[in-house]
């Protein structure tokens, strides 16, 4: 039939009737799939007859799927539709520009240089000029005198500069960013039925018509109708914000829509409407493309109501669910933001008000100065012809505040975070992290405890049957087939092709003499690797038995443990086969095949006889244990009900008993040892029997001997932790938790109870930092509730993955060290960028302070100010964020959450050069004309032009940064500052570039930079001045800083004690503490605002945006098109009343209502790192 069905695809005569080709419409079909449940059975079989007849329309087979002719799969798309949905038309050059210019502190800048400019056009009479003041007079040569619209004209041509570069890196981030997210969404694969073979392919070559083969873990990237489904069950919840999960059968509900999760089973769908059609795409079509672009894919609080979520992760859509659930939440503890967010935003806060205060101080003095020797000391009176030359002054002062401001303001700051994190994330690639959320990088440096899974991530996952007890013998090795009865040999060979899931399989080696490659479930691949061993083919009799005509399949899930397969015989009898956890299974066992084939019955005293002699020995090697059985339901008993699954799963024979081994991996017991060392607690969470546990354990390091930690299985664990109600105490749990290393025959459940119970403890010192490594659907929960969640790359399922905060592209625990020290590297690194930053701060605003107070001048013009604030910043943060990091950093304990980000080491470095760094500058501004033998540059009349003895100031001072960068490369008191200099060639590249348009600047500078030639000489003084630095550096960390005690420290995070009660209660209603949204309410500063500008200079990580682009489209997808991913978008979870609070705050504030709305979800986009851009 499928070979046949497509006759009419090649007719060219009949593409102009689009719906020639298919006897069905596309608004039959999309009508068909809004109906749910049994109207929508009822409509297919009033239109369709049944499912046959729907494929028979669409020309499909439902065994076969299509034939894969492109002219067939093009026509599809074209009547049909593509799995896509349209992108959002990217931003104009212009618009970008225009956005770039809604700045404050640019704005301000702006209208100051626009009054200077209008106002140096103004020439009173030099009789007339004389009247002005001392000050205004002076200026002996004419072109000098018409020289002075140069300054406002350097100051607007410098905002233009920033404007045009913030836009070009804002737009060609944009490019490269449409160019990522097609990347991403090639590499997103579905498995298709095509011309019989089971193929995968992107998901946005899913066309209608075709077959697709669903399983646990899945994220449906199209509607369909279901063909064949064992056990099928389905999270819909972010369609209908139900959160019960809907099973799916043929009889009563085959319909299976986009974007929702398959919690249980697998399955065949036939697809029926694709991209814009599917449901989703439809609730897409109303939001309209806007508010889904500015979403974020990447969400860490979708994929809610998993299997054993507790209370808090259940969406309730009900009106008293949203009360009930906003009572509950009152009593929650809140999860803090990035704790480097946290401290970031309070200190710049704290810089920024003390820069405010600093600039208003200045301009207040130098007006009141002016005025007083104007009018006082001069005794002039004002004259109406001297106005504009008056204004001329006061504008100048108001020029050199906002210069003060601009310094004082740390904007490199968040530069500095974005850059230090986006240039981990992407080496983190190359160490098989694929970052989905950037703070959770710079969190993992402050991680105190992991707790991951054994299988895959601490083992190889390639696991392989050694031993088996069959016929009442163990076998140390795979035995002989003939050593077997050929009955039980049957029934294995039988029970292992039919209940392992058909997308199981053995494949031949992709290498010669490589292994074979094994595909899908592991365990399931051993039993079959055990069938290949044992010299038979299990293919043929799946052939001979095709999953259509399995009776019933009861698939695994963490409450059963164990997996059952029924089939129905020929005599009208059923015949169950069942596999599982040996020790769950054998419970259920009251038969066992013995030597010559026949079943024996199988006493509660054997079994006991059998755990100790057969399955503690294989588990104390390490090994899984697999029990193999069988249950015959006779034709005389009728039919049994399939649904009590207490009744089915009984009384069953036992087959036999495998011992799986799945090797350690060879580099596991050394990264534990160096998490050891980093003051890292690793736990082990599994699913296995706690022998086998223990084994590995013990094996990779975990388990020490002699050690008295505990080794706890999940129900003892569960008896630990609840008091006589039943209820989870914290007191209990935290009686546990430090000494626990592995937790046995978990559930998802256990495991997000223990790392819930880690989090929220308050009995160590500091708040434990919890990572956790998950694979399966149920994790979800655990890894959204941890600090950092870890899927597994290779194993996970896609729900996994969308909880997960990184994926292990690997599967390798050795992947997670390399994520610590990542992440330790990102807190050094701003640490460096903060000591560099906060001495030119502290040099550049008491310079300009104390010159304009005595000499009535800032000794650093504001174009040079700008030079030194916009580009050392910038570059800085980018030399100082890049630097790689080193195994050293592994031999510290973790920093915790409440360390200050300026240690006393620091502020002994800050306070010693500022110090240097001034003495130097006052006796250059005061000694520096008598020193170099020049003319003095001091109280300048106000057009004059520029001076040697102020150009010699402005070049030492910039030197003196330049060396003291290398200085800020060493934060904790080393000396050699070299050391490894020349493994990053982005810091050289940039001390050497800064050095040369420097000597540009001086040399070639001229009236815009305030700068006038130097001779050799003076540059030679200029640069020992400034390597002296290097020198002082020296004796700096000679002093010990123990001597030091009145050194403080600063950059603490907020604790929780510091917020009024107040303050908490206004917080309530949100899901997380926002340091930065807490700083902000405090007072909106006019220049706080203004701080905007940042977003102008983040864009300069675009100078390597090529780097950038790997990871961004994985934080803000502004064109994600796969409708794969669309239901992961905050838009459709409406409902989720975890989030309900959230919005109803988000929502109030319009403008940058989704930017904000994806921001407080904690999949941080870019900007979010920066703490100072939230306004």
């Amino acid at each position: 039939m499928a070979n046949n069905s497509y006759s009419g695809v090649k007719n060219s005569t009949m593409e102009a009737n689009h719906n020639g080709e298919f006897n069905c419409t596309l608004k039959d079909l999309r009508s068909l799939m809004e109906l749910r449940g049994t109207e929508g059975i009822t409509r297919i079989e009033e239109s369709y007859r049944d499912i046959q007849g729907l494929c028979n329309r669409l020309k499909t087979s439902p065994v076969d799927g299509l034939s894969g002719q492109p002219a067939d799969i093009e026509k599809r798309k074209t009547v049909f539709g593509q799995n896509l949905i349209p992108p959002k038309k990217p931003k104009t050059f212009l618009q970008l520009v225009w956005e770039a210019l809604q700045d404050v502190t640019l704005i301000i800048l702006e209208v100051a240089a626009v009054i200077s400019l209008g106002l140096s056009f103004y020439h009173p009479p030099d009789a007339q000029r004389e009247h002005c003041g001392k000050a205004a007079g002076g200026v002996e040569d004419e072109n000098e005198s018409e020289a002075g619209w140069i300054e406002g004209a350097a100051i607007l041509l410098s905002v233009i500069c920033v404007v045009l570069v913030t836009a070009f890196n804002d737009w060609s981030k944009e490019k490269q960013f449409r160019g990522l997210q097609n990347r991403i969404e090639q590499e997103q694969k579905f498995t298709v039925v095509r011309g019989g073979q089971v193929i995968q392919i992107p998901v946005a070559e899913i066309v209608v018509g075709d077959v697709a083969q669903i399983k646990y873990g899945d994220l449906l990237p199209a509607d369909g109708i279901l063909l064949q489904g064992n056990d099928l069950k389905i999270d819909e919840s972010s369609l209908t914000g139900e959160s019960d999960h809907v099973k799916k059968t043929l009889e009563k509900d085959p319909m299976l829509l986009s974007g929702t999760h398959v919690m249980e089973g697998s399955g065949k769908m036939l697809v029926t409407a694709v991209g814009v059609n599917s449901q989703t795409g439809i609730i897409f079509t109303l939001l309209g493309s806007d508010k889904k672009q500015d979403g974020s894919v990447e969400n860490r609080k979708k994929a809610k109501a998993q299997d054993g979520a507790a209370m808090e992760m259940q969406p309730l859509n009900s009106d008293e669910g949203a009360e009930a659930e906003e009572k509950k939440k009152a009593n929650l503890p809140k999860k803090e933001k990035s704790v480097l967010q946290g401290k970031l935003t309070k200190l710049a806060v704290q810089i920024g008000k003390a820069g405010l205060v600093a600039s208003a101080i200045t301009v207040i003095i130098l007006v009141v100065r002016f005025v007083i020797d104007t009018f006082w000391v001069q005794n002039l009176p004002w004259i109406k012809e001297c106005t504009p030359v008056y204004i001329q002054f006061f504008v100048k002062f108001f020029i050199i505040g906002v210069t003060v401001l601009v310094v004082a303001v740390p904007e490199g700051l968040p530069l500095a975070v974005t850059i230090s994190l986006a240039y981990s994330v992407k080496k983190m690639m190359n160490d098989n992290n694929l970052v989905r959320h950037l703070d959770a990088c710079e969190t993992m440096g402050n991680a105190t405890a992991i707790c991951s899974d054994k299988t895959g991530t601490l083992t190889m996952n390639r696991m392989t049957v050694v031993q088996a007890y069959i016929g009442e013998k163990h076998y140390k090795k795979v035995p002989e087939p003939e050593s077997i009865p050929s009955s039980s040999l049957d029934m294995l060979i039988l029970g292992i092709a039919v209940n392992c899931a058909y997308t199981t399989k053995i494949m031949p080696p992709e290498k010669e003499g490589g292994l074979p490659s094994q595909v899908g479930n592991k365990t399931e691949c051993a039993l079959l690797g055990f069938a290949i061993d044992l010299k038979r083919d299990y293919q043929a009799i799946r052939n001979e038995v095709p999953e259509e005509k399995l009776y019933k399949v009861y698939t695994f899930n963490s409450v059963r443990k164990s997996m059952s397969t029924v089939l129905k015989m020929a005599d009208g009898s059923y015949r169950m086969f069942s596999k599982g956890a040996s020790e769950i299974l054998l419970k259920k066992c009251c038969k066992i095949l013995i030597a010559n084939g026949e079943p024996k019955v199988f006493r509660p005293r054997d079994r006991d006889d059998m755990v100790k002699k057969v399955i503690e020995p294989m588990a104390s090697e390490g090994l899984r244990t697999i029990c193999l059985a069988y249950r015959d339901f006779p034709v005389s008993d009728g039919e049994p009900d399939w649904d009590n699954e207490n009744d089915i799963l009984t009384g069953l024979t036992c087959i036999c008993v495998v011992g799986i081994e799945d090797p350690v991996r060879p580099e596991v017991p050394d990264a534990i040892s160096k998490c050891q060392h980093a003051g890292i607690t690793v736990r082990m969470v599994t699913g296995d029997n706690i022998n086998t546990a223990r084994a590995i354990a013990t094996k990779c390091g975990i388990l020490q001997p002699g050690d008295d930690f505990l080794c706890l299985e999940g129900k003892e664990f569960n008896r630990r932790i609840r008091n006589e109600k039943g209820e989870i105490e914290q007191e209990r749990i935290d009686k546990i938790w430090p000494k626990l290393r592995v937790l046995a025959r978990s559930s998802p459940t256990d495991k997000h109870t223990l790392v819930k119970g880690i989090i929220d403890s308050t009995v160590a010192e500091q708040r434990q930092v919890v990572a956790v490594t998950g694979d399966g659907t149920n994790d979800g929960p655990a890894l959204k509730k941890a600090d950092v969640g870890f899927a597994m790359g290779i194993a996970g399922t896609d729900v996994a993955k969308e909880a997960s905060d990184i994926i292990l592209t690997d599967d390798n625990f050795s992947s997670i060290v390399k994520a610590v020290m990542w992440g330790r590297n990102v807190y050094d690194s701003i640490s460096k960028f903060l000591q560099f930053q906060l001495t030119v701060n502290v040099v550049a605003v008491i310079v300009a302070f104390t010159g304009a107070c005595i000499t009535q001048d800032s000794p650093l013009k504001a174009v040079q100010m700008l030079w030194v604030n916009l580009i050392m910043d910038t570059f800085a943060s980018l030399a100082l964020a890049t630097e790689p990091p080193t195994e050293s950093l592994l031999l510290r304990k973790p920093y915790g959450r409440n360390k200050p980000l300026i240690s006393r080491t620091m502020m002994k470095n800050i306070l010693g050069h500022g110090v240097y760094q001034l003495i130097i500058i006052f006796t250059l501004l005061f000694a520096g004309e008598r020193l170099f033998d020049i003319d003095n540059g001091r109280n300048a009349p106000l057009h004059a032009p520029p001076s040697e003895h102020y150009t010699i100031v402005f070049n030492t001072f910039v030197l003196m940064q330049l060396f003291n960068e290398i200085n800020a490369r060493k934060i904790h008191g080393e000396r050699n500052v070299f050391e490894g200099i020349f493994n990053n060639l982005i810091f050289c590249s940039i001390v050497f570039g800064t050095f040369v348009i420097q000597i540009v600047i001086v040399q070639f500078g001229g009236n815009p930079f305030s700068c006038v030639a130097l001779s050799i000489d003076q540059w030679l003084w200029c640069t020992f001045l400034g390597f002296s630095s290097l020198l002082w550096g020296q004796v700096i960390s000679s002093i010990p800083t123990s001597r030091l005690k009145f050194l403080k420290t600063a950059g603490h995070g907020t604790q929780k004690e510091e917020i009024p009660d107040e303050e908490l209660e206004e917080l309530e209603d949100m899901d997380e503490i926002d340091h930065a949204e807490r700083e902000l309410r405090r007072g909106q500063i006019l220049w706080f605002r203004g701080l905007n500008r940042i977003q102008t200079q983040i864009r300069v990580v675009k100078a390597f945006r090529s780097s950038i682009s790997l990871y961004e489209g994985l934080e803000k997808p502004e064109s994600r098109s796969s409708i794969h991913n669309f239901m992961t978008h905050p838009e459709f979870r409406i409902e989720d009343s975890d989030q309900t609070d959230e919005h109803k705050g988000l929502y109030r504030k319009e403008v940058q209502g989704t930017m904000s709305f994806h921001r407080r979800q904690s999949g941080k986009d870019i900007n979010d790192l920066c703490p100072l851009t939230l306004l």
